[in-house]
């Protein structure tokens, strides 16, 4: 599981595409936190937070997973090298697990320049400092959840094709119906006292909740059913090619 952990890391950065993928990810909070003039650019805003990166950053995730996942399943399908994997000493779930650990890695790798960001709105405090660490923190661990999220979502959409493509749509609009379809739903009011608890099956409400920097027990096993329900549905996937 390892070597394959490994494989799919130097096969993402041996391309072109995993450092524009990364690039452009970071490029994009970087105009709009930094250059471009809107209510998320931090020296415009008048207070030292990092809000503006929170709300901006699964929006950007929306796009930036898929095209992390998009070839993990899919590009094995096309190429033929996904019926050897399966004959390799590895259960499906280890296999399953190594692609993701690896597009999850990628993920997190992209997110640490942002760690720039937290320490230039740290030293713009007045005083130096004055920032709420907690929901800082809160934030990232939020983020790196969703990241979680919509990479199990990934692998299941690229297990489903063997066009990487067709793969990055059907996670793009999967990982967005998870994210913002629910609280849509919601806002329509249209179910009554079952409104709130659609709000809640959605990813918004949830990492929203952990946003403020209160990382609590139901959010967490929100996420982690979330990522064990895809991981099945992949698994399930899987096994439909030895039936």
């Amino acid at each position: 599981m390892i070597a394959l952990f490994r494989k799919e890391i130097s096969s993402f950065l041996s391309s072109l595409i995993g450092y524009l993928v990364i690039a452009v990810f970071l490029l994009i909070n970087g105009l709009f936190l930094w250059v471009f003039p809107n209510e998320f650019n931090i020296l415009d805003f008048g207070y030292a937070n990092l809000d503006g990166l929170f709300i901006l950053a699964p929006f950007v995730f929306l796009f930036l997973v898929p095209a992390i996942t998009m070839r993990s399943f899919a590009d094995e399908q096309r190429t033929g090298t996904i019926e050897l994997l399966l004959t390799k000493p590895l259960s499906d779930f280890q296999l399953i697990l190594a692609k993701f650990l690896a597009s999850l890695a990628l993920v997190a790798f992209s997110l640490l320049p942002t760690l720039l960001y937290f320490f230039t709105v740290y030293q713009l405090g007045l005083p130096p400092g004055n920032l709420d660490i907690g929901g800082i923190l809160g934030s990232y661990i939020g983020l790196f959840l969703l990241a979680a999220a919509f990479v199990s979502v990934g692998l299941f959409s690229s297990s489903l094709t063997d066009n990487q493509l067709m793969a990055f749509i059907i996670a793009v609009f999967l990982s967005g119906f998870l994210y913002m379809g629910f609280d849509m739903i919601y806002g329509l009011s249209l179910f009554g006292d079952v409104d709130l608890f659609i709000k809640n099956l959605g990813i918004a409400a949830h990492y929203s909740s952990i946003s403020r920097g209160v990382v609590d027990t139901r959010d967490l096993l929100y996420f982690l059913s979330l990522i064990v329900l895809f991981f099945s549905f992949t698994n399930l996937r899987l096994a439909s090619r030895k039936w």
